[in-house]
């Protein structure tokens, strides 16, 4: 097959996007923590991109696209282990190692996405190890179950960029995480506030920025539907962003930037199974849906009583959830080839059902996995850390750093400290003798 230089120039971009989000991510989710645990939940969104590229050109590649092997609706076959088959390959228009590297960003950000759930708590080798096991045994399947002819997508399931492959499937997992580490010591009874909002607001725009290469590249080409799907993305996650703050103005009499951060993220994770599918009024309908139901989901925690640290559950599962769901009912054809319609296109109530499925499929299928996987890790080597150095900050117990260098403030200026320190009132401190209150 020709490769087409235009299709093959615009899939390294938008790759280049798609990875530029995980950073987005550890900036997003460091913002949120409490400046104690910082570096570590950077750490483990960029610890991530180490494993999971392990992973996917060792084997994730060939289990989740590869087709024949004798299991093939549940998991792919072996034939492009060590991606050494597909370096003469051409797929869609493109290298077919350009398609995988596309398709590896995807697997990376999904397991990231999962880390937000147990901020503060997990123990960083724990987390590496999870981030391996969970991406073998249940993304690369489930990415085959939907992309790769697997169960699902031969049941017809729509998901142009990963509703249910990334955000449901992340979010459960978090879900399952948070219940095996348990609460954090002091939730609901100490303030968890984000410690540095500006760090929140530039990994949100930075994930809004590579999201566009998430979206629209996932056309894999240059066409009408990429262009479609690039503006639904912007729709969407505006009109969440909007949504989410005026629930908080109406609910507590005031918007928040921690609230159109969250707002944003929420209508991409929403517009991400339908962008290429909808039509850019069911994208705004969407977003202002989206946007309004994630900013109440966020409490769910507090009444079931798990300690989700930076809401992966309210955004990305009900928000995957909710998008998925939402094409049984809005998708109109022909956007796409063999595109299913909506109801309210005269399309079939059982594609309702199919959206329904996926879902809960994948949802609990994550879950279980990710319980069971957190459970033996807890049992060997241990997942959660003490309670000492929880209080004192993973930062400096696992890391041996800080993410702020405090200094002694006088008269003439401000003097280094030289050890560790505990800061009040930020929330954010090491142990030790010296103390400086801000």
């Amino acid at each position: 097959m020709k490769i087409d230089t235009g299709t093959t120039a615009w899939m390294i971009a938008a790759t280049a996007l798609v990875l530029l989000m995980t950073p987005g991510l550890a900036f997003f989710y460091g913002g949120m923590t409490r400046a104690k645990s910082v570096l570590n939940m950077m750490m483990m969104s960029f610890v991530s991109i180490i494993t999971v590229t392990i992973a996917w050109v060792l084997y994730g590649y060939s289990l989740a696209f590869e087709s024949g092997g004798p299991l093939d609706k549940v998991v792919g076959g072996l034939d492009a282990l060590g991606l050494q088959s597909i370096v003469d390959k051409t797929t869609a228009d493109m290298p077919s190692m350009v398609f995988s590297a596309f398709q590896l960003t995807f697997a990376i950000i999904t397991v990231a996405l999962i880390s937000g759930a147990i901020a503060d708590r997990a123990k960083f080798g724990a987390w590496v190890v999870f981030s391996v096991v969970w991406a073998t045994l249940v993304y690369f399947p489930v990415a085959h179950w939907v992309w790769g002819g697997g169960w699902l997508a031969n049941l017809g399931i729509e998901d142009f960029a990963g509703g249910t492959v990334v955000h449901v499937n992340a979010g459960a997992a978090g879900l399952a995480l948070a219940l095996v580490l348990g609460k954090r010591s002091g939730w609901h009874k100490e303030p968890m506030r984000p410690h540095n909002l500006t760090l929140v607001l530039l990994g949100a725009g930075l994930l809004w920025f590579g999201w566009f290469g998430f979206n629209a590249g996932s056309e894999l080409a240059v066409d009408s539907t990429a262009g479609l799907a690039f503006m639904n993305t912007q729709i969407a996650t505006a009109a969440a962003a909007g949504a989410w703050i005026v629930v908080e103005k109406l609910r507590d009499g005031h918007s928040t930037t921690l609230g159109v951060a969250s707002g944003a993220v929420a209508g991409l994770v929403a517009i991400t199974p339908a962008c290429g599918f909808v039509d850019p009024w069911a994208a705004l309908l969407l977003g202002i849906t989206a946007g309004g139901v994630c900013a109440y989901a966020v409490g769910l925690k507090y009444r079931a009583g798990f300690d989700d640290s930076l809401d992966v559950v309210g955004v990305h599962l009900v928000g995957g959830a909710l998008g998925a769901v939402s094409l049984g009912i809005i998708a109109r054809y022909p956007f796409a080839p063999g595109q299913h319609q909506g109801l309210i296109y005269s399309g079939p109530i059982s594609q309702l059902g199919v959206q329904l499925l996926g879902p809960v499929a994948v949802g609990l299928y994550s879950f279980v996995a990710a319980w069971i996987i957190g459970k033996v890790i807890d049992r060997t080597m241990g997942f959660r850390i003490t309670r000492e150095n929880e209080v004192t900050g993973v930062d400096i117990t696992t890391h041996a750093e800080t993410g702020y260098d405090l200094g002694t403030v006088h008269a003439s200026g401000v003097a280094p400290i030289s050890g560790p320190v505990t800061v009040r009132g930020a929330q954010a401190a090491v142990s030790g003798e010296k103390k400086v209150d801000v």
